[in-house]
């Protein structure tokens, strides 16, 4: 198990189609690089939920994901399952972001995520990221979409189960999903634990790999 450790990461840029992507798909990766850099840059772009509970839930659940970082959190009212129909305003919007913040780590969906929304905004991170690496998060569902990441963030026990205190506490509303709950967070990060020799884990996908093999 090869171990990729980043020169730096000072800077942090988020993107996600709805309040709590990020959390359940990142949310044990952001506590962990949050809490071993204070101070560290966070700038995050939510396309949907804008001017709802849906947005206070996430600007709460984001700091709360994020102790100690400089967060920027900006939260659009693109309507829930309709990125494909909107498409000029949320690559307006993915503009927006990258010509604020040049990342050094960038957490999007994966492009090969079932849901339209996911999957559209994952197709429009290339188009303005084109030189960072991104790490494409997974969301379980029924779509059964899962695939077979190749990149790993190893949690410890505590901050996994801080994750799922984290998610029950400051969502709310999606409480009442047959799917939100604790054995599904805990069960997946324990697969993916397995996969990287470790507890518990988050697994995302990613584009682009470049080696220094002269490097000392």
């Amino acid at each position: 198990m090869i171990r990729f450790r980043p020169a730096r990461t000072g800077r942090i840029a988020l993107l996600a189609a709805h309040c709590d992507d990020l959390a359940i798909g990142a949310g044990g990766s952001l506590l962990t690089v949050c809490s071993a850099r204070p101070g560290v840059q966070v700038d995050a772009l939510v396309l949907s939920g804008g001017g709802t509970e849906r947005e206070d839930e996430e600007r709460a659940a984001l700091a709360a994901f994020c102790p100690g970082a400089d967060l920027r959190l900006t939260v659009l009212k693109l309507p829930d399952g309709r990125l494909p129909a909107r498409w000029e305003e949320a690559k307006e919007a993915v503009e927006e972001l990258r010509a604020r913040t040049d990342p050094d780590l960038l957490f999007a969906p994966n492009p090969a995520d079932a849901h339209q929304d996911h999957r559209g905004l994952a197709r429009l991170v290339p188009t303005a990221f084109r030189d960072h690496q991104v790490l494409g998060y997974e969301i379980a569902k029924w779509d059964g979409d899962l695939g077979r990441p190749m990149a790993y963030q190893p949690l410890t026990p505590e901050i996994a189960e801080a994750k799922v205190g984290l998610l029950h506490r400051h969502y709310p509303s999606q409480r009442h999903r047959s799917w939100y709950d604790r054995e599904a967070f805990l069960g997946l990060a324990r697969i993916r634990g397995i996969e990287c020799h470790a507890r518990y884990a988050e697994a995302f996908h990613v584009n682009k790999l470049t080696f220094d093999l002269a490097g000392g």
